[in-house]
């Protein structure tokens, strides 16, 4: 029998009407309870039972009680049988429910293109949207080719129309479809005298040239990637792709298109229909041109962060090397240093006075300290304003001509008329800006640069140096792009930050509401925080006496909180012999089979679709060069070199493949195919209850470095980027993000959690002391889940009083308890507090806009307001952590999962010693996707590998409950990751759990 559905799916599903109970009237027995049965079955899942195990064992029994026959009949009923095919004629009949007809399958594609069209194209989700235009028009789901031929016919039909529709809008835009035929051919009449073949091939090599400009990555940081980008969005604007011209179009179909762009050279846009080519084009220069313009930002804000800090570097070196060359300093510290520690006990002026030659000395070297850090100060100016001066302006001058720099906050104006001003003046070779110029100074220039940029003369009003003021505009412009008060129109990553919140909140306010399950109320939302402040404060007061881990006073050194980490836990003692019994068992099984395996019982790889329209490659072939492709990326080994192993694809034939069908999107699909594989496949009795929690951390992957998003990380000590994974108690990874080094992990940890499209429902995070944040506490109570972080600094933590009230409620806690929670400005800015929270959820804007947004701007109102939720949450959460040490042992081995898949991807990640060797960050994020994938498939096959060893009767009783909390699927000793790869699809590794069949589809429930 099916998964019992629960007193609620039962009631609601398996009820019968009072219309449906007379249908039975002349049915009795096991017929009876069939009919009931069938009827019931085919309202709720929009089709009938092919076998009795498809049915949930508490809805036969909901039915059978009301049907007055014993659940045990249903045994002699045959659902294959001539009675019960004329059971469903018969219900047919009265439900009017039919069978799907040719005509019912033409219907349904055009029905289909109409919903889909304009911006939907991904398989599962056009699936569901057919299933559920079935259900409405009461038509039972045909076979599963039968439905997988109408969702392509659909599919085909919808990106037709799609592309018709831009075409005509390109027609309207005049000259628009010449200039994209430019980028491929080389003769646009076609009736151009002939030309030799060297002429030919020069003007092909241009041709190629023009395109692969524009669709090149960037280099590294410096002025000639400045004006490299610089060069490339002229190029773009030059063909005059309409701003307006895939208005209506969703984002994915652009991608869509965009993708079949990129992947084909010319000579193959040249074979498409010209109304194909013309919006393939367009959406690559569309696309193009907003990823170009957030380069040129992001090559501002590192250019401008460059200047300084190699300023303050260089200046450093010369105090460095000037107070070393000052003679005594170094044997006055020592005679200070030895005459404190022969008497401690002394006071200032009778011990280190005499060993100093005096106070007078100590006064003329506080008085030299104090001149060098304001010559310190000013020579770094000076450095800067150099370095801007003699080698980056001319790139960061011509940024300002191909950027529209705007804002929505009057309070910044005076930057954006600071831009105005010197753009005006950019050929400029004066010392000083015109007098009649009004110049912004204030919110301007900084304090410390006033002296700097302002000359006073001895006679005649003060004049504004122009190559210090232009240097101090750009340092200003960069704090406000960092925080989005100032934006940039074209661009999608520094858009408009009102573009990140739904524009249709105001019409759907009360779904959103109930979609993050909130009160509409925000008094009844703070008196619930309010509530469970009080009762976490008051269970920590209480208990606090009695807790021997922790202690809070004020006589503490280093914070109120003292507080003692939870005993390590006891040695699993049989884990190593069960790893050991499974070696003996499989063997040592190479890498590339236990992929293939993984493949071959979950299906995974047929998520990953290809970038055209269709493909006539033999499926078998395929599999073989998607598995083949997988490894070669996840193991960082290369194409080159998985092609000279034993599979017979050549390294050609593997760069096609991998150009149609390798992408970020197909990985990230088949990762979660194989996640929810696993999940369904763990037995209860070997790993217990599903897990509603997950651990999320970030590991350092060194990479190359010519390019703008490789960065150093001083954690870590090198150039690299991060990987920030979300790992469940079961060691399966659901959610896996490439991050620059300066990335928020708070903004990692909720995007993983809300887009991580795994079957699991994640209601609780554990994370490290990078991953939390008050910001990032209010935010996680908001969307709807339990931020639990491992607190470095938990001693120096304040709790916060629920009110004033409560001054003196928390005798025990005193000592580390701060000022009341403002409600008030929560319940001012609620509304808005909602939602930016829905926009994060729907996915209108990534957590990072959001927190860019806040963490920079302390005087925004719902910052503010988010912060107090914070500060609330975090109270809630600390006063339990500290009484609760199965919380925190629960933590502890939560994080402990995290560190155990990062020591598996030195394993696995074994090519090139581990380092990303691509400066393309579309190539390193398909690295870490097929790395995500690898280590997902170690994972499913060896929880398979488990269960069938403890499935012998020999290991039955042998794993103790120590055992039992410490065991892991993600071990790796029977492993062979290295060596020739050789691929032989028919051989397969012995394992009971079945391989599963196609499943027929199946519309979600009413």
């Amino acid at each position: 029998m099916g998964r019992d559905l629960g007193l609620d799916g039962v009631v609601g599903h398996f009820t019968l009407s009072s219309d449906e109970a007379s249908w039975l009237r002349n049915k009795t027995g096991a017929t009876r309870l069939g009919f009931a049965v069938q009827l019931k079955f085919l309202t709720w899942r929009g089709r009938f039972p092919k076998i009795r195990m498809e049915l949930p064992p508490d809805a036969v029994e909901h039915v059978a009680k009301q049907v007055g026959i014993a659940a045990a009949e249903l045994g002699f009923y045959d659902f294959t049988s001539r009675a019960a095919k004329r059971h469903r004629s018969e219900l047919r009949h009265l439900t009017g429910w039919h069978e799907c007809t040719t005509t019912d399958q033409v219907k349904l594609v055009s029905q289909l293109a109409d919903v889909i069209w304009h911006d939907e194209r991904r398989e599962e989700q056009v699936r569901t949207e057919l299933l559920r235009q079935m259900r409405e028009d009461l038509i039972e789901p045909p076979t599963a080719a039968q439905i997988d031929a109408v969702i392509r016919s659909a599919l085909h039909q919808a990106d037709e129309r799609a592309v018709a529709e831009v075409a005509a809008r390109l027609v309207r835009a005049e000259g628009c479809a010449r200039r994209l035929d430019a980028l491929v051919f080389t003769d646009l009449t076609g009736r151009g005298a002939p030309v030799d073949g060297d002429a030919a091939q020069d003007d092909e090599d241009d041709v190629e040239s023009v395109l692969a400009d524009i669709k090149a990555h960037p280099g590294n940081v410096s002025l000639n990637s400045l004006l490299d980008e610089i060069s490339k969005l002229k190029q773009v604007r030059a063909v005059g792709v309409p701003e307006k011209v895939f208005t209506g179009i969703g984002v994915q179909v652009i991608n869509a298109w965009r993708a079949r762009a990129s992947a084909s050279s010319p000579s193959h846009l040249r074979r498409f229909a010209p109304e194909v080519r013309h919006v393939l084009l367009a959406a690559l220069l569309f696309q193009r041109q907003r990823e170009i313009t957030d380069t040129l930002v992001e090559l501002l804000n590192s250019t401008v962060h460059r200047i300084n800090a190699r300023a303050e570097k260089k200046v450093t070196e010369a105090f460095v090397a000037e107070f070393t060359r000052v003679r005594g300093k170094a044997g006055l510290l020592g005679k200070i240093a030895a005459a404190s520690l022969g008497a401690p006990e002394g006071s200032v002026r009778d011990v280190v006075y005499p060993a100093a030659g005096g106070e007078k000395t100590l006064k003329d070297l506080v008085a030299e300290m104090k001149a060098t850090n304001a010559a310190f100060a000013r020579s770094k100016r000076e450095v800067f304003k150099s370095s801007y001066s003699n080698h980056y302006r001319s790139g960061l001058m011509k940024l300002l001509e191909v950027l529209d720099f705007r804002s929505s906050n009057d309070r910044h104006k005076p930057v954006i008329e600071a831009l105005a001003l010197i753009e005006r003046h950019k050929d400029s070779s004066t010392t000083y800006l015109p007098l009649g110029e009004t110049v912004p100074l204030d919110g301007v220039v900084r304090k410390d640069w006033k002296e700097f940029a302002l000359h006073t003369p001895d006679k005649g009003p003060a004049r504004v140096m122009r190559t210090v003021y232009v240097a101090c505009v750009f340092q200003a412009l960069r704090d406000r792009l960092r925080c989005k008060e100032i934006w940039v129109a074209g661009a999608d990553k520094w858009r408009n930050p009102d573009d990140d919140l739904p524009d249709d909140f105001e019409v759907r306010r009360a779904e959103y509401y109930e979609k993050l399950n909130k009160p509409r109320d925000g008094k009844v939302f703070t008196a619930q925080l309010q509530s469970e402040m009080r009762t976490e404060l008051g269970a920590l007061d209480t208990k606090l006496p009695k807790l021997p881990w922790v202690t809070i006073s004020g006589k503490h050194r280093n914070g109120a909180i003292k507080f003692t980490e939870p005993e390590p836990q006891k040695e699993p003692k049989n884990l190593r012999r069960l790893k050991k019994a499974i070696r003996k068992k499989w063997g040592t099984v190479a890498l590339i089979d236990i992929l293939k395996e993984a493949a071959l019982r979950t299906g995974m790889l047929k998520a990953m679709a290809p970038v055209g329209t269709r493909e006539a490659l033999d499926e078998a072939k395929l599999l073989e060069r998607l598995l083949l492709i997988a490894y070669a990326y996840g193991t960082n080994s290369g194409i080159s070199s998985v092609a000279a192993g034993e599979h017979g694809h050549s390294e050609e034939e593997l760069r096609y493949t991998a150009r149609r069908y390798l992408t970020a999107v197909g990985l990230k699909a088949a990762g979660v195919e194989i996640a929810n594989a696993t999940f369904a496949a763990r037995q209860e009795t070997v790993w217990g209850q599903g897990t509603t929690t997950v651990a999320s951390d970030s590991t350092h992957f060194k990479a190359w470095d010519r390019n703008i998003f490789t960065e150093w990380h001083s954690r870590y000590g090198g150039r690299g980027v991060l990987v920030y994974w979300h790992i469940e108690k079961g060691s399966m990874a659901i959610h896996s993000q490439l991050l620059n080094c300066t990335a928020s992990e708070v903004a990692a940890a909720i995007e993983g959690m809300m887009r991580h499209a795994t079957t699991m429902q994640a209601e609780g995070n554990y994370v490290d002391s990078h991953g939390q944040s008050e910001i990032g506490f209010g935010l996680t109570r908001l969307l709807g889940y339990d931020l639990l972080p491992r607190i470095k600094q938990i001693n120096k933590v304040k709790l916060y009083r629920p009110g004033r009230e409560d001054e003196d409620t928390y005798d025990n806690l005193a000592d580390a308890m701060t000022r009341p929670i403002r409600w008030d400005v929560i319940e001012n800015n609620y509304d808005q507090l909602i939602k930016y929270a829905t926009a994060i959820r729907v996915g209108t804007a990534s957590t990072e806009a959001i927190l860019r947004r806040f963490t920079r701007t302390a005087s925004h109102p719902v910052y503010q307001a988010m912060l107090e939720v914070g500060k609330a949450q975090k109270t809630i959460f600390v006063a339990r952590y500290l009484r609760d040490r199965d919380l925190q042992r629960e933590i502890q081995e939560g994080l402990n999962v995290v560190e155990g898949w990062n020591g598996a991807n030195d394993i696995i990640f074994f090519g090139k010693s581990g380092e990303l060797s691509s400066n393309r960050r579309d190539q390193q994020e398909l690295s870490v996707l097929a790395l995500h994938l690898l280590q997902t498939a170690l994972v499913f096959v060896n929880t398979l590998m488990i269960q069938d060893m403890l499935a012998d009767p020999e290991w039955a009783d042998v794993l103790t409950d120590e055992d039992k909390r410490a065991l892991t699927p993600l071990f790796w000793m029977h492993i062979q990751p290295y060596g020739e790869v050789r691929l032989n699809m028919g051989s397969r590794l012995q394992l009971a759990h079945p391989v599963p069949q196609e499943p027929d589809p199946e519309p979600a429930a009413a």
